[in-house]
Parts: C-alpha cells; sequence; structure tokens
C-alpha cells in the first residue's frame, strides 16, 4: 500500500505503550498529475509552488485524509472534489507508483543549494518518501488493511466520531460517505482474499479479534455513540434551522443503524469465511519475503536506517544500562519498590494535570502557544479494543483546537495516568503538533506519517515528565527505568518474533529472564505483536533516537548546551526521517 496520508490517530496503551498511528494507507488516492514547474526564475518560489500543487492534488484524492488534514479546504483553493473513501484496487496502486516516479522527476529538475534551508528539509523529506514507497510496490501483499489494534476496522468509528463540523457543506459530505462504507469494505474484503490466495492472510487470532470488533459495532448500533456524537456536533454548525437538524439527524441515525451496520456486518461475516485461510500463525520471517519485508517495514515505522541487528544491539544495551539503574536504585534503598507501588498523586481532573504539565516543561521546553483542547472518554463499545488513550492530530489549519481521549476508568492518582498525559498532550504529541505547526510546517508534510519521530518523541517526554510528578525523585526515576525497560523487551520481541522467528515457546523463555511468566499475559503479548508488527519499535527506537541526539548534543556542547533550544530546533525541524533530522539539527540548534 502507498502511504501518501497523514497520521490522523495517535494512540498509547495501559503500562506499556501500544500507541498506533492510523497512517491512512487504506485510503490510497487515485487519479491526479504531477505538478509541472511555473517557469519562474526563482527556484524557492518554484519548488513552493511544486509542492503546493502536489498538496491540492494528492489530499484531495480521498475526504478522510483531506478533511482531517484541512479543517477549510476551499481557502487553500481546493474546491474539486470527491466524496470517497479511495481506491485500493490494483489499478489504482499502479496509477500511485506512476506518479511517485512522475514526482521524482520533478523533485530531481531541483538543485538543494539553490533552496532555502526549510524547503532543503521538505526536498530531503520528499525524495525519501517516494523512494521508500516506490521500494514497497513488491511487497504490495504484504501491508495489512485489517490489523487488530490500528487496523480500519477499530479507527474508522474514532474517525467518523471526530469528524468536525465547520460548516454545513462537512455535514452533507460526511452524510454522503457514510453510504459508501460496504463499497469501501468490498475493496478491502478483496484484497484480504487476493493475500489468502497466496498464503499471506492472517492468523485465525487477528481474524477472530477482528470478527469480534465487526460483532460488537453491529450490536451497539442502535444505540451507537456515532448517533450521539453526530448530535452534539451539528450544534456546532453555524446556520441551521431547527428543521434542518432534525432532518440531518434522522439521516445520520438511519445511516448508523442500517449502512454503517450493515458495512460491519458483511465484514465480520466475509472475515469469518475466511478463518482458517492464514498459513502461518508466527511471525513476518516465515513468509517468503518477510525478513526484506519487515527491514523495510522497520524503517517506515522508526525512521531509523540502523540495520536490524545493530538495533538489537542498541535495545539491548539500553536494557542493560536500565536494569543496572534500577538495581543501583534498589541497592541504595531495599525498600524502594516497595515506596513505586505505594506512589500515588492528588486526585486532579485531566484538564488540571495538562495545566500543571505546560507549567512543570517549561523549565526544559519552548512555552506553547495558547491552544484549546478537550479530554474525552472513550465509548465503552470500542475501549476493548483501542488502546486506553490517543490524540486526535489537528488539521493544519485548525491547530489550536485538539482532542485527547482516555479510559473512562483510569486512575487519575496513578502516575501511570499523569505520563500517559504526558505523551498525549504536553509536552508529547500535542504539543509537538502544536510547535512544528507553529515553525512554518510546510502543507506538504502534513501527508506524510514518519511515527518513529512523533511517537519516538512522545515517548522521549514521556519518560522526562516522571521527574515532573510530585513524588520522590528516586522513586520516579525507577519507575521511569522500569517503564523504559519494560519497552525494549517489547522491542526486542518484535524483533525476536518477525526476524529471528520466534514462536510462542521462545516468547515465553525470554520474558521468563524478566520474571513474566504468566502463560495468558505472554500468549496476548504474543499474538498482539504477531498481529501488529513493527509497532513497538516505533516508540522506543524512536524514544532511543531522541536520547541519542541529545547525548551528542551535551557532548559537543558542554556546558553551554540549552536544552530548551536542543528541543526547539527539534520541534521546529519536524517528523522526518532520523538521518535528515541530524543533518539539520546543529543549524537550527545554532541560528
Amino acid at each position: 500500500m502507498k502511504h501518501i496520508s497523514p497520521g490522523t490517530v495517535k494512540k498509547r496503551g495501559a503500562s506499556v505503550l501500544v500507541c498506533i498511528i492510523f497512517s491512512l494507507a487504506l485510503f490510497v488516492s487515485s487519479g491526479g498529475c504531477a505538478p509541472g514547474l511555473t517557469g519562474s526564475s526563482s527556484a524557492q518560489v518554484d519548488f513552493d509552488k511544486f509542492t503546493e500543487e502536489l498538496f491540492c492534488k494528492e489530499i484531495a484524492e480521498n475526504l478522510i485524509n483531506l478533511h482531517f488534514t484541512v479543517a477549510h479546504p476551499k481557502d487553500m483553493g481546493i474546491t474539486d472534489y470527491e466524496v470517497t473513501y479511495g481506491d485500493i484496487s490494483k489499478e489504482s496502486i499502479a496509477e500511485c507508483d506512476a506518479r511517485l516516479e512522475n514526482y521524482l522527476a520533478v523533485l530531481d529538475t531541483f538543485s538543494p543549494k539553490n533552496l532555502s534551508t526549510k524547503q532543503q528539509i521538505t526536498y530531503d523529506i520528499l525524495k525519501d518518501y517516494f523512494n521508500l514507497q516506490l521500494s514497497t510496490t513488491d511487497y504490495y501483499l504484504y501491508d495489512e488493511i485489517l490489523t487488530p489494534s490500528s487496523g480500519l476496522q477499530a479507527n474508522l468509528p474514532i474517525l467518523l466520531e471526530e469528524y468536525t463540523f465547520y460548516e454545513e457543506k462537512d455535514v452533507q459530505d460526511y452524510l454522503a460517505l457514510l453510504p459508501q462504507t460496504k463499497g469501501y469494505f468490498e475493496q478491502v474484503i478483496a484484497f484480504e482474499k487476493e493475500k489468502a490466495a497466496v498464503g499471506l492472510f492472517m492468523p485465525d487470532f487477528s481474524c477472530q479479534s477482528i470478527i469480534d470488533q465487526c460483532n460488537e459495532f453491529v450490536a451497539a448500533a442502535d444505540n451507537h455513540f456515532l448517533i450521539e456524537t453526530f448530535n452534539k456536533r451539528l450544534d456546532n454548525v453555524p446556520g441551521l434551522s431547527d428543521s434542518q437538524k432534525d432532518a440531518y439527524i434522522a439521516l445520520n441515525e438511519k445511516l448508523v443503524k442500517e449502512d454503517l451496520a450493515a458495512a460491519y456486518e458483511y465484514l465480520g461475516n466475509e472475515m469469518t469465511a475466511l478463518l482458517g485461510s492464514g498459513k502461518n500463525d508466527k511471525g513476518l520471517c516465515y513468509f517468503p519475503e518477510g525478513k526484506e519485508y519487515y527491514e523495510t517495514l522497520v524503517y517506515y515505522s522508526t525512521g531509523s536506517s540502523d540495520k536490524i541487528k545493530d538495533l538489537q544491539d542498541e535495545i539491548a544495551q539500553a536494557l542493560s544500562d536500565d536494569l543496572l539503574a534500577c538495581y543501583e536504585l534498589m541497592e541504595k534503598n531495599p525498600d524502594i519498590w516497595d515506596e513505586c507501588v505505594a506512589a500515588s498523586l492528588t486526585e486532579k481532573d485531566a484538564s488540571a494535570t495538562l495545566c500543571e504539565l505546560q507549567e512543570d516543561m517549561l523549565a526544559d521546553f519552548p512555552k506553547p502557544p495558547v491552544t484549546n483542547y478537550t479530554v474525552n472518554y472513550i465509548d465503552e463499545s470500542i475501549a476493548d479494543f483501542v488502546a486506553p488513550a490517543y490524540y486526535i492530530v489537528a488539521p493544519i489549519d485548525e491547530y489550536d483546537s485538539h482532542s485527547i481521549y482516555i479510559n473512562k476508568e483510569t486512575n487519575t492518582t496513578d502516575i501511570y495516568y499523569f505520563t500517559t498525559l504526558a505523551h498525549e498532550g504536553f509536552p508529547g504529541h500535542l504539543y509537538q503538533t502544536v510547535m512544528t505547526y507553529k515553525s512554518g510546517y510546510p502543507a506538504v508534510r502534513s501527508m506524510m506519517n514518519y511515527s518513529g519521530y512523533t511517537e519516538g518523541w512522545a515517548t522521549y517526554v514521556e519518560m522526562m515528565a516522571y521527574s515532573y510528578a510530585d513524588i520522590d525523585p528516586d522513586v520516579a526515576t525507577l519507575l521511569q527505568k522500569n517503564q523504559s525497560a519494560t519497552l525494549s523487551l517489547y522491542a526486542s520481541t518484535d524483533i525476536g518474533i518477525h526476524y529471528e522467528g520466534w514462536g510462542l515457546d521462545e516468547t515465553k523463555n525470554f520474558w521468563s529472564h524478566y520474571g513474566i511468566d504468566d502463560e495468558e499475559v505472554i500468549q496476548n503479548i504474543y499474538e498482539y505483536i504477531v498481529g501488529e508488527p513493527a509497532n513497538y519499535l516505533k516508540y522506543y527506537v524512536g524514544y532511543l533516537e531522541f536520547m541519542e541526539f541529545r547525548e551528542k548534543a551535551e557532548e559537543t556542547y558542554g556546558d553551554a548546551f540549552d536544552e530548551i533550544a536542543f528541543h526547539n530546533a527539534l520541534l521546529s525541524i519536524g517528523p522526518a526521517p532520523f538521518d535528515i533530522v541530524e543533518k539539520y539539527l546543529d543549524v537550527y540548534y545554532t541560528q
């Protein structure tokens, strides 16, 4: 699948991150053509024109990408777009490849030395991204649209719930999109049957999880949260009469109960028919070109160009360092783990905690502009299938309005509640989004998903947030080191399963070395990682990359190292492969 699309939903898990980005790979654009140069004498003007036209053409090819990236498309000159989920047919993929080749050819007409620094970053990112997409063509059927946690079936209800109505046209577009869901699911099933025909279909435990989610949607359809949230969103649309609202409300209720329910029933039935089609219930390396695909997937997911073996060494060394730090703290205070277990924060609601975090972070990070956000509870009908917290990325032209979702049952006195809000809010995803957009982030970059950077950043600041909590500093350090060590175990397991070929027994043996022997827990970990390859790596490898940048900067600048300036440089560069971040880091740090 081609991924010329924005990352929209960022999630995290409970005691360990299960964050995912719904890259909207499923919404592959179709049609369009490569924009040409304007003939201007200024390379910089021409380059901006090229990227602006590229953005406007690609982002308008499906409604979900468009709406979650641009709140007011007509203000950007985007007036001609179809209400569609997009197209994932073979023909569309071939057209997409042709466009990528065309874009690369146009890109090669520019000389980076004639561009501004910000444009050079965009040039490097586009070149990397387009080449990466083309390199995955041979692995078309290795990609997966329906994964247990980050797949279409899990994320579509979230996106529909968060589909903001800025004006009446948005309501009309939304209601025109819902009846197309079953048709899009039919394309997805055609893809899954093609995978099954060549022996690349998912194992039964992943398939059953998806079936269960579909059944849950159907069971909740008559009283679904997409009905209630639609009514609330409609109240914010200016100029609607009561009769217009009533008509839209009635139509939405009908579409949810009938069209969406029928689409999910169809998807569940078709996946039920495909049970038993999977030939491999282990890692990707058991597929014919699985190792090669995994290597590409790891680069795409993490943004790190390090080889898999090097990543294994880095993860192992980080684990060793964390465990040593834990040992030293426990040697210093034999009762410290009991203190960790008993650690508790003053009960506060999410908004108060986020305000506290905004104050605490100012010693380490640039002050953010005033921004609006809401903290909502995850609806119980999907709570079992999605992570306990997630952040919805704001459109580039409405980046002062954000949404964070948390589990209603979350214990607000728990340290992990505090660090979860740091991960999703300040100084995590929400803050990074605002600061990157504020730095002059070009629109074209919003189409590209660099989850290693975004999740790595959120994990990096989450680890820092332990020191912001109102608990004993040594207790905070031990909890942070333990969390980091836990993440490393998941990352090692991901590589073990998908690259080294671990089965369930090898996974059990690995975790038993670290005192985890609960067979049901290990089986859940194993099945999750089989179904979501490279997911954990984006967090932990991304985190290690940021830590390496920091260590190098501290070594280079010594006592002159400025933490706020360092973080500002990273935020100003924004999401990108880490080689590109490193290339420009000193330039932004010293300016």
